[in-house]
């Protein structure tokens, strides 16, 4: 075999090869040796090392040129950054490769070539700089890799091309940034096989997800033909969400949420390359809407990718950024490139600011929305990158697209929003580093928006994003977990919406006491369940296209309704597992079902709907069954077909213990049945005859969950909604309290789990040391309570064991006078 003095083989290099091949490629060699043999397709390729590339520079004599003429770079305000990159560039690319470097890289393409069966070999070039891909930098496009190179002299060019890369605008900006400029910084460039993805997909993965830092889950994005499409943002993906701790179990689905993103442009081959190579061997074309509507992957390739990187994951032992595509000829998968996640590993977790709104304004434009805080400011709509000089700083960057060349202007932008682009896209990632307030992929952010306009960009509501028209206001709370202990009694969540299900899970807890179904049936499904049960009982011609258009895609309505509700729990269920997630069925009131969209056509119109037709009323009844067998559906797809048996049902407002009978009997119809796989169902003790009847509960259900507001308002017979009798609302009214206490007495003598949901326990030290005193086994709070309501709950343990030890002393004192 012949030796190369400037070139190393993926099988010559490992992870420790950084400072000879650069970051890119020491993953790729440490891939290619380590993961290849278990099964993880890397493509073959070689690395023309970081020396050939010094030997470049200084028999051109570049060194000292380049040196004197990044000292005149104006490090402060960057005015002259294009002039130093341009001519640092043109000082590159006007030197000659050094013919030893040339005559061994022709050498190494015709092995590599030989190697996969042909004589011209299609190749991936990239470039990888010896502080690329670091725990801490990424690098990730700040320099050049092109796509379908074929041919020595095609190669050579592009190798020249991506030496010169080293001086893009953004590389040097970026080295500024990350404090690298007094390193020696070298290149390398890796030449591996072509993945025939222009034929297929390909994509990007996450080993965490990239916005919430929740180390459970990988994300996996793809879209139609080549990658680059989803790293510049200019498409929106397929999104998988899988979950780690099932990957591994074959009899149940680890796929928790299913996206289908609109891919509208695909990138191939041109059939007919002409002028230069480098510029003209790829081209973008429109997606046909059938492709459009297709996933890109199926559920076993998806499957197959996240196993592939959760073992990278484990390999590194760190959260990875991870690049795959599907070659089109084989029909295989591969993995092209993979480099440290640098966001979430450096966060301290333990401390958090929370951003909240102080009020609202007119809603302009609404997308992706990346991180949790807000930013307020002008905008200034900007075409390209050229117009960069026009954003001052503070204003708010809005355009169509984003690529590594607005990186130095997106470093002075208050925030930035953009037309395109996903949650793995250019504008995505470079916003997360700079932690950047950041909203991508509206839509119509550049026509809605107008130039000079001020505006609010709000990331704190959840994973949409919203712009809102005007200088809104907000507060921001640091909260430190860091001293916070665990009490004793269990703090719980109650949680309306699935997507900060993630964000929460990091906070100290015990899980969820309270997950309202109804958020994800009005924000997410947002169709009443029997217009999809009894769809022809809609006449109405604009609501029957918006159901469709809703459940595009789906030949049974029904199944969208299930799919829909069981994504939205099992979320909630992965991000706190294996902690108890208790999801209550749904509990909309009649004129609240009316208002979801086909309501009107099957509710009826009730004076008093808060003591109405409600929870389990409605469960087993003719007018509603189908409906709840729906509900049923989608629980039973999350704990036996997704393996999340940390979930547990609650059936609200039951009135009697024959409604509970009912109820569970009808669960039973639809699969649900008490006992069976674990299966544990509570009840919400939320009306006066849940405590009278509290013992034949207790021998029907697992589990009582006490709902303070509806038990105030009932015992005291009062509408906590009217303003002229709210003033009586009072959970620490005795009445309440003494229902509260037999609730919890029966619980203990039934050895059932007893908890309660409310707003109190944190707004009222006593009465969360009531609770305490009378042992219940957890409080459930709402999220901007929760760190509040711990420290009432220590609080009052700490005064409950002080006052037990007392009172032992006093015994014993007594004892002793005996």
């Amino acid at each position: 075999m012949r030796t190369y003095n400037y070139i190393l083989f993926f099988n010559e290099i490992n992870i420790d090869a950084i400072d000879k091949v650069g970051g890119k490629n020491a993953s790729l060699g440490e891939m290619y040796n380590q993961l290849n043999p278990i099964g993880i397709s890397i493509p073959n390729g070689f690395a023309v090392t970081a020396e050939g590339y010094r030997l470049f520079r200084k028999t051109n004599r570049l060194e000292q040129l380049l040196q004197d003429l990044l000292l005149s770079l104006d490090t402060k305000e960057y005015s002259n950054l294009s002039l130093i990159g341009e001519k640092a560039r043109n000082l590159i690319l006007s030197a000659a490769i050094p013919e030893e470097i040339r005559d061994e890289i022709k050498l190494a393409y015709e092995s590599l070539s030989k190697q996969c069966g042909t004589s011209n070999l299609d190749v991936a070039v990239r470039s990888s700089a010896t502080s690329e891909d670091l725990p801490t930098a990424s690098f990730a496009g700040r320099m050049e890799s092109f796509l379908h190179i074929n041919g020595e002299q095609e190669l050579l060019s592009t190798i020249h091309r991506c030496y010169a890369s080293l001086f893009t605008d953004r590389a040097i900006k970026y080295r500024h940034d990350m404090d690298f400029t007094k390193l020696d910084i070298a290149i390398s460039v890796g030449v591996q096989q072509m993945v025939r993805s222009d034929k297929a997909a390909s994509g990007v993965a996450f080993t965490i997800d990239p916005d919430s830092g929740f180390e459970n889950t990988i994300i996996i994005n793809s879209i139609w033909g080549l990658g680059e499409n989803i790293v510049q943002g200019t498409v929106t993906p397929d999104e998988w969400v899988v979950f780690k701790p099932t990957l591994a179990n074959p009899n149940v689905n680890p796929i928790l949420k299913r996206q289908c993103g609109q891919k509208e442009f695909t990138m191939i081959y041109k059939d007919t390359i002409t002028g230069s190579p480098v510029e003209n061997t790829i081209v973008n074309t429109d997606t046909s809407l059938e492709k459009q509507k297709q996933f890109s992957l199926n559920d076993k390739e998806v499957i197959q990718l996240a196993q592939w990187c959760s073992k990278i994951e484990k390999h590194y032992k760190k959260a990875m950024d991870i690049e795959w595509a599907k070659d089109g000829l084989n029909n295989q998968l591969y993995i092209v490139q993979a480099r440290p996640e640098t966001v979430h590993g450096k966060a301290n977790k333990q401390l958090r600011k929370i951003y909240k709104l102080k009020e609202k304004g007119t809603l302009l434009a609404q997308g992706i929305a990346l991180g949790d805080k807000i930013a307020s400011g002008k905008a200034r709509i900007l075409n390209n990158p050229q117009e960069g000089d026009l954003l001052q700083n503070g204003e708010i960057i809005v355009t169509d697209v984003t690529n590594p060349d607005w990186d130095p202007i997106m470093k002075r932008a208050a925030a930035i929003i953009t037309n395109k682009g996903g949650r793995t896209s250019h504008a995505a990632i470079v916003a997360r580093e700079l932690g950047t307030v950041a909203v991508v992929g509206c839509g119509d952010a550049t026509s809605a928006i107008k130039n000079g306009q001020e505006i609010t960009v709000s990331c704190a509501e959840g994973t949409a994003g919203n712009i809102y028209d005007g200088l809104l206001k907000w507060d921001i709370t640091e909260q430190d977990f860091s001293a916070l202990k665990m009490p004793e009694t269990h703090p719980m969540f109650i949680l309306s919406d699935p997507e900060r299900a993630f964000e929460l899970s990091q906070y100290p807890n015990q899980g969820v006491g309270l997950m309202r179904m109804e958020f994800a049936i009005s924000n997410t499904i947002k169709i009443h369940p029997l217009a999809l049960c009894e769809p022809e009982k809609i006449t109405d011609k604009k609501i029957k296209s918006e159901i469709a258009a809703l459940t595009k895609g789906y030949e049974d309505p029904k199944k969208y309704f299930i799919d829909k509700l069981a994504e939205a729990v099992a979320i909630v269920a992965a991000a706190f597992y294996p902690k108890d997630v208790i999801v209550r069925m749904s509990d909309f009131k009649s004129n609240e079902y009316a208002n979801l969209i086909g309501g009107k056509f099957y509710e009826p119109k009730e004076e008093n709907p808060m003591i109405g037709f409600r929870g389990a009323s409605r469960y087993y009844s003719d007018f509603y069954r189908k409906g709840f067998a729906l509900e049923c559906e989608a629980m039973k797809k999350v704990r036996n077909e997704m393996g999340l048996l940390n979930v547990k049902l609650m059936i609200p407002f039951c009135r009697t213990v024959e409604e509970g009978e009912n109820v569970l009997a009808e669960m039973t119809k639809n699969g649900l049945v008490q006992g069976v796989n674990g299966l544990q169902v509570y009840v919400m003790i939320e009306i006066p005859s849940n405590v009278l009847m509290a013992t034949e509960f207790a021998k029907l259900f697992n589990g009582f969950s006490i709902g303070s507001n509806d038990l105030t308002q009932l015992t005291l017979g009062l509408d906590r909604d009217s303003a002229l009798v709210s003033y009586l609302f009072n959970e620490e009214n005795p009445a309440v309290k003494y229902l509260i206490k037999e609730t919890i007495k029966v619980a203990k003598r039934y050895e059932i789990k007893v908890g309660l949901c409310g707003q109190a326990p944190s707004d009222i030290p006593e009465f969360a040391a009531f609770l305490v005193q009378e042992g219940i086994d957890s409080i459930s709070f709402n999220p901007d309570a929760l760190i509040k309501g711990i420290e009432n709950i220590l609080e009052a343990e700490h005064k409950s064991k002080k006052n037990y030890k007392l009172s032992k002393i006093a015994l014993n004192g007594n004892t002793i006078q005996k």
